[in-house]
């Protein structure tokens, strides 16, 4: 036989590889197709979400900007519905838990802020939602609540702000020495506006021994 084949010859081979082959070929295209306009679907119908989501939650902030509470917290509850997986949604949860504490509803605050700590795919506005429940535990004079949410050590750049809270919780059980220590630790810690320095400097102060000359 020879090596090589013929041009007529190469050209009837291609054919019938073609012709027992040609409903895989054909199948092949389809599956291809059908995946490309699949993935367009999914990325357009992605985009509309996203989309709604921020105009909801837009549409919220104007809500609670003029006062309309009842409005305002409409709108979350829906983007919390429809939206539930959308960061949308936890940081419409982070607004309305903010308004709720203004108005010194701390239950319906920290139900919130504890939905955002558990359920958010977002790893800072968990962190964020965490500090801010502690915050809400201790005006509901719940401090060992507050600093049992505080004990990871592992917050980057949130720990300055977690170290002011921690103090704060301290304070709130009568240990002025831990508080101070806290304290100390978040102002070593502070950095980029993490703190009120000038307020963690006023409580630094306040509970540091009185030097004597």
């Amino acid at each position: 036989m020879d090596d090589y084949l013929s041009e007529s010859e190469q050209w009837e081979f291609v054919k019938r590889w073609m012709r027992e082959n040609a409903v895989w070929i054909v199948g092949g295209v389809v599956l291809g197709v059908l995946a490309l306009a699949g993935w367009r679907i999914w990325q357009e119908r992605t985009e509309r979400l996203a989309q709604e989501a921020s105009g909801r939650y837009e549409q919220a902030i104007e809500a609670f900007g003029r006062n309309d509470r009842a409005r305002g917290f409409t709108l979350v509850d829906e983007l919390r519905r429809d939206h539930r997986n959308s960061p949308y949604a936890d940081q419409a949860d982070l607004l309305a838990a903010r308004v709720q504490v203004d108005t010194r509803e701390f239950d319906k605050a920290a139900e919130r802020l504890k939905r955002v700590m558990d359920v958010s795919r977002d790893a800072e506005l968990a962190i964020v939602a965490r500090g801010r429940l502690a915050r809400v535990y201790l005006e509901q004079d719940k401090p060992d609540e507050a600093l049992a949410l505080l004990k990871s050590g592992k917050d980057g750049a949130f720990e300055p702000r977690f170290e002011e809270i921690r103090g704060d919780a301290l304070l709130a059980k009568g240990d002025r020495s831990g508080a101070l220590m806290a304290y100390r630790a978040a102002r070593a810690g502070a950095a980029g506006g993490a703190v009120d320095a000038g307020l963690l400097e006023l409580k630094i102060i306040a509970l540091e021994p009185a030097k004597v000359n």
